[in-house]
């Protein structure tokens, strides 16, 4: 019954009127059913109105007011006229009504059409408390009631096939009803689904526990042991001489299948400690799953195999192995009925009794692990759905899984534990060399072994290549051996081996022929990428498509990793092995680098936007993407800072000229304001020389402009003082007053650096008077925090005031948090100055809490340092430890050279303040801000 009626509550009247099937319903019923204890006080009117409506809705055309022919009222309520052709529910108790007095197949039969006209549950579309009433509950009921009734009929005269769907149905609306759910075991088992009866068993009894704190009741245990006795015949029906094959089994053999443990096994501690942590306590009272993934040559199998002899004495029923072939040289994965094959004999099944049947040999493999504790290792497994056919059905078993696939649905679906391995740590690397070469070898060379390391990147099977040349060759040095490596840079050639199992090359391919075309194309793609990380969107702009499934389908095969929600790394032999597809694949490589970019141009002016919105921006060849505040500006381009820069190498080597000065552009108010002066200085470099190529005479300005102020922060005053030269001569030339602005305002701002603050002033007051001619208030507001700060060197921190609270009025309504809280910051460093130590301190954490929201690290250290001096300075010394104790716990990650100076300031907290004693009785003006 699904309603799309109008409003939730019409819906509600509409489904009312349904089911009571053309018998009439009271005004007040239906007021109780639609708001059961607080019924508006026009609930009556309201009614009327919806019966109104249903009237035009079932008779479209029906005039105002007009009574209709389906809708009727009368005797204080309405009835809708209904029979068996009009209304589903009456023919549903038709059919019913007939099976109880046919013969069995045909009632099965009728049953079954009854429960057919169920198309979900009661009255869906409705409202869910208006659905919880009695009068729906009792529709639900008789449909289980029908069900009930339907199953035992159809099990002993015949007719499962037809009915399951419908029972399955009904089963799945009612997951705790034992009834409905061991009848659907005994008719999935009866349909020849043993293993799916078996495994529903199991979902039912979790379940139960789960929500009832409940084991199953006598019904659903005998539909189990029916289940598991048939399937002990050959075919998984019952037979003349039936055998218990699980104590066959037992007395024939006890299995052994696990591999060797290697003997030279190193490190993976922490690993090893959180899987043997699984088994304990209550662990084994369901079948325990650990899911080991990880990257080609990680070790999976290794740690697996040393996991497993760990507990092995845990399992006295024994331990399985298989390796299934997922990930293989020759692409043959093991098909589930030829595990469970290899299985069912190793347990002891004669071959002519294994059953044909997919379903009955899982059901019977699990009828012979039931009540035993046995260690099951499956090996490089593909997916999920070629383990699962291999899984238990019962408690005590531990089942090991390997995959370069991640098997979420393992975890999803069978409550797997997931275990991602890493790359060794070099420690753990070390170690692992020690194993091999003997710790005299080792030890001989630490710089050649650090190399070694190095340059395998903690990839086991990387070390493992190179300790198997070094054993070959124990005259070789070791110094030797990292020579060939470092000879062969971003290739693979070193780690080549005649076996291809342990050829790195090989190991990788296994995994790269398994992805899908776009899969594949999308990790060539990548070896374009500088890196060291890449995010979705640009992986999309390298393939210039929708790159979600790729990018899931690389990450489930452990050829990237998402390190982070939305960002992808791939292991430094990954790349290599990717950049040699590249070069035989026929990818438009130049187009890739270009939309990547492009896309990394616009959204760095995106962000550029909010982090400094008094600048005028370049037109872009291509839209340029909306950032929603300047907290996501700094976030992306704190995200992308480590790629950035080699993005700006990559367009400078690859002769993008466009892209160069445009970055450069972008970049250089994030890398000044946050510290990074030497990339800020490499950057703009690189971006004047692609625009003095390109002959672009106001990126040239702009950009001379830039690398004069990095090139100060540097202490190169010569580059400097020339770039501002040339910055204001080309911006005056080109008549361009929003840039002479800016270029004055940097002019004026490198005069402050070096004391000359009266030449300061009056560049910084020509700045100020063109950014008001082009209407720039944002730079208005940025020219009057300059000012400020040059009168405060000149201690007129009245006049300091002034200038901060006109650029506080000019941010008014700009949304420029960056600005606001740089404002703040300065205001409460002149009110310090003059003495006003706890206005001081109001203004600052003002401040503080705009860094904050921002997310802007850096100039959080700078405030809490301005803060606790005025705290020392008001004499409360707790407050103030308190903040140079957070400026130091952020200092080492935004700016270290400052932790020094914070330190000081820690230790010398308890003696006297002599600065802030003149301080406090000498102010520079009255009143002030």
């Amino acid at each position: 019954m699904e309603l799309n009626a109008g409003p939730p509550q019409q819906r509600a009247l509409l489904a009312l009127l349904l089911a009571y099937a053309g018998r009439p319903v009271s005004l007040e019923e239906m007021v109780d059913v639609l708001w059961e204890r607080d019924p508006p006080v026009s609930s009556t009117n309201i009614v009327h109105r919806y019966v109104g409506n249903l009237r035009r809705l079932l008779e479209p055309g029906l005039p105002t007011r007009a009574k209709g022919e389906w809708l009727l009222g009368g005797a204080g309520g309405y009835h809708l006229k209904a029979d068996t052709g009009t209304l589903d529910l009456l023919r549903f108790r038709h059919l019913a009504e007939q099976a109880r007095s046919a013969a069995p197949a045909e009632a099965v039969k009728l049953y079954t059409d009854a429960l057919d006209l169920w198309r979900g549950e009661a009255a869906s579309g409705i409202p869910a408390e208006v659905r919880s009433r009695p009068v729906f509950a009792a529709l639900e009921q008789e449909r289980v009631t029908l069900a009930l009734a339907a199953a035992d009929l159809a099990l002993e005269h015949g007719g499962t096939v037809a009915l399951l769907p419908a029972l399955s149905a009904a089963a799945t609306r009612h997951p705790l009803d034992e009834r409905l759910q061991a009848r659907l075991v005994l008719a999935l088992a009866a349909t020849g689904r043993q293993a799916e009866a078996l495994d529903t068993w199991q979902a039912v009894r979790d379940e139960l526990a789960e929500e009832l704190g409940i084991e199953p009741g006598p019904e659903l245990r005998a539909a189990q042991q029916r289940v598991l006795s048939e399937a002990a015949g050959p075919t998984g029906a019952p037979v003349d001489e039936p055998v218990d094959e699980r104590e066959e089994a037992a007395a024939v053999v006890r299995p052994a299948q696990l591999p060797a443990d290697l003997a030279v096994f190193a490190g993976r501690r922490a690993d090893l400690a959180g899987a043997l942590a699984l088994l304990d306590g209550d662990a084994l009272k369901t079948v325990v799953i650990s899911a080991i993934g990880g990257m080609a040559g990680i070790g999976k199998t290794t740690l697996a195999v040393r996991w497993a002899h760990q507990v092995a004495h845990r399992f006295p029923d024994g331990q399985l192995y298989v390796n299934l072939r997922g990930f293989d040289r020759l692409g043959s994965a093991m098909n589930p009925a030829e595990a469970l094959r290899s299985f069912l004999e190793v347990l002891g099944v004669p071959p002519h009794r294994i059953p044909v049947a997919m379903d009955a040999r899982v059901g019977l493999y699990r009828s012979l692990l039931a009540e035993r504790r046995v260690l099951i290792l499956l090996d490089n497994a593909r997916d999920a759905d070629q383990v699962r056919p291999l899984l238990p059905g019962s408690p005590g078993c531990l089942v090991l899984v390997t995959s370069r696939d991640r098997l979420p649905g393992l975890v999803a679906t069978e409550g797997a534990f997931p275990m991602t391995l890493d790359l060794l740590p070099a420690e753990d690397a070390r170690e692992s060399l020690v194993r091999r070469l003997g710790a005299e070898r080792v030890l001989r060379e630490p710089s050649a072994v650090d190399e070694l390391v190095d340059r395998c990147g903690g990839l086991p099977l990387a070390l493992a290549v190179v300790a198997a040349r070094a054993a070959a060759n124990p005259a070789f040095p070791l110094s030797a051996i990292a020579a060939e490596l470092r000879e062969t840079p971003g290739t693979l050639d070193a780690f080549a081996d005649g076996d291809p199992a342990v050829d790195v090359r090989a190991v990788f391919s296994w995994s790269y022929r398994s992805l899908s075309a776009g899969a594949a194309r999308l990790f060539r793609l990548l070896a374009l990428h500088p890196g060291p990380d890449v995010s979705a969107g640009a992986a999309a702009a390298l393939a210039g498509e929708p790159v979600r499934r790729p990018l899931t389908e690389l990450t489930m095969a452990s050829l990237l990793t998402e390190h982070a929600p939305g960002r992808y790394i791939a292991h430094d032999l990954l790349r290599a092995y990717a950049t040699e597809l590249l070069e035989d694949a026929e990818d438009d490589r130049p187009a890739a680098v270009r939309r990547l970019l492009d896309h990394y141009t616009r959204q760095a002016h995106g962000a550029g936007r909010r982090f400094a919105p008094f600048w005028v921006r370049p037109e872009l060849s291509g839209p340029v993407p909306d950032f929603d505040d300047d907290r996501q500006a700094l976030a992306w381009f704190t995200a992308e800072h480590p790629v950035l820069m080699p993005v700006v190498e990559l367009a400078a080597q690859g002769g993008y000229d466009t892209h160069s000065w445009q970055l450069a552009w972008a970049l250089e108010r994030f890398l000044d304001q946050q510290g990074h002066w030497r990339d800020c200085a490499t950057v703009q470099r690189h971006g004047l020389e692609a625009a003095q190529r390109l002959g672009h005479r106001t990126a040239q300005a702009h950009l001379h402009r830039a690398l004069a102020r990095a090139s100060a922060r540097l202490g190169d005053y010569d580059v400097a003082w020339q770039g501002i030269r040339h910055s204001l001569r080309l911006y005056e030339e080109l008549g361009d007053l929003s840039g002479l602005a800016t270029a004055h305002r940097s002019h004026a701002w490198l005069l402050d650096r070096v004391g000359r603050y009266e030449e300061s002033i009056v560049q910084a007051e020509r700045a100020l008077d063109l950014y008001a001619v082009t209407g720039n208030p944002a730079g208005e507001a940025s020219m009057l925090h300059a000012l400020a700060w040059t009168h405060i060197r000149l201690d007129q921190n009245c006049r300091a005031a002034s200038y901060l609270q006109e650029a506080l009025i000019k941010l008014n309504g700009l949304s420029n948090r960056y600005g606001d809280a740089g404002v703040l910051d300065g205001l409460g460093y002149a009110l310090h100055r003059m003495g006003e130590y706890e206005r001081a301190i109001v203004y600052y954490g003002h401040a503080l809490t705009l860094y904050r929201e921002i997310g802007d690290r850096y100039n959080e250290v700078g405030t809490l340092r301005h803060l606790g001096d005025s705290h020392r300075a008001a004499g409360d010394q707790d407050a103030a430890r308190a903040d140079w104790q957070r400026a130091l716990t952020l200092v080492d990650e935004v700016d270290p050279a400052t932790a020094g100076d914070i330190r000081d300031k820690l230790h010398y907290l308890d003696l006297p303040d002599l600065v802030g004693a003149e301080r406090r009785v000498r102010r520079s003006c009255r009143g002030g801000p």
